[in-house]
């Protein structure tokens, strides 16, 4: 622990004995607010490639991308052991068996000791719920990250998210009576948002069952419905300087009880793809600024 707050490095050693390291695994899974389930269009600010990395292909099998991950990690850090992390998209929207396939093929190579499963509030059934829980008692870790983003349904309506603050809590609580760790994802600087907005969403995560929470900046990318409506003047929203959001972020850590592991406090898609914060940290630099501010204060 930093001394501060408790970093996803110490979640993970209270699960694992040795040094874990995500591997995004993109299983060429779609989202229900894209594919017509619930909505077209996706979040207004989503482009999918500025988070995933350059050797996850769908077309590649499960077991090709941990192995194409291993590659890169594995020559610096030979001793590794490894998390398969369904990135991309919503993880959990598709069949069930399709589901069960891909998580049991990550769950069974040999370097990987865990699967973390990125998705939405509202596309988690129970049936799939309740197989993860029995693995995750039987020894196969699994953990879910749900992005939340907000508390105000007016915000998630804005931005075309597609689902409600009160279906983040009902897929928290499911998760956590099933006995899977759990975490959420936050957004600072929604459109129509401001810097107490997100402290309440903060509150309001907190609040609830979780075991980590994963915080990041509004980027506004090129090539998003945002960038598009900012640049004809559809929508705006609040540009916070990097001192505004680091005090913001002060604040978070003093509001996080200390047995809520926070795992990032950063978003850093490739800078070509940002036309908002022109920033260039990553997430370990803005940690560092971070620390400094709260030794400080």
């Amino acid at each position: 622990m930093n001394g501060f707050y408790k970093d996803y490095a110490d979640f993970l050693a209270e699960h694992f004995p040795g040094k874990m390291q995500k591997l995004a695994i993109n299983a060429g899974l779609s989202c229900p607010n894209r594919d017509g389930t619930i909505g077209h269009g996706g979040c207004c600010y989503c482009v999918n490639s500025s988070f995933v990395p350059r050797y996850c292909h769908p077309t590649d099998s499960v077991t090709t991308q941990i192995d194409k991950g291993i590659q890169f990690f594995g020559k610096k850090y030979p001793q590794m052991r490894y998390l398969g992390y369904f990135q991309a998209y919503t993880n959990t929207n598709a069949g069930l068996k399709h589901l069960v396939d891909l998580y049991d093929e990550a769950l069974n190579h040999p370097m990987v000791d865990g699967i973390i499963i990125g998705t939405r509030p509202d596309c988690m059934p129970q049936q799939l719920l309740s197989i993860l829980g029995q693995w995750h008692h039987s020894g196969r870790w699994v953990m879910i990250e749900y992005g939340a983003e907000t508390r105000r349904d007016d915000t998630l309506q804005r931005i075309n998210r597609c689902h409600t603050w009160a279906d983040v809590v009902n897929a928290v609580i499911r998760t956590h009576s099933a006995g899977i760790p759990v975490g959420l994802h936050l957004i600072a600087g929604l459109p129509g948002e401001t810097l107490d907005d997100a402290l309440e969403s903060v509150d309001a995560a907190i609040s609830l069952p979780i075991d980590t929470i994963k915080l990041h900046q509004l980027q506004v990318l090129r090539g998003s419905k945002l960038a598009s409506d900012i640049a004809t003047g559809r929508e705006s929203v609040t540009q916070f300087t990097l001192d505004q959001y680091i005090d913001l972020c002060a604040e978070i850590v003093r509001r996080t009880p200390g047995h809520i592991a926070i795992d990032r406090f950063l978003a850093s898609a490739p800078p070509a793809m940002v036309i908002s914060p022109h920033w260039n940290l990553k997430n370990y630099q803005f940690a560092h600024m971070l620390n400094r501010r709260l030794s400080n204060s």
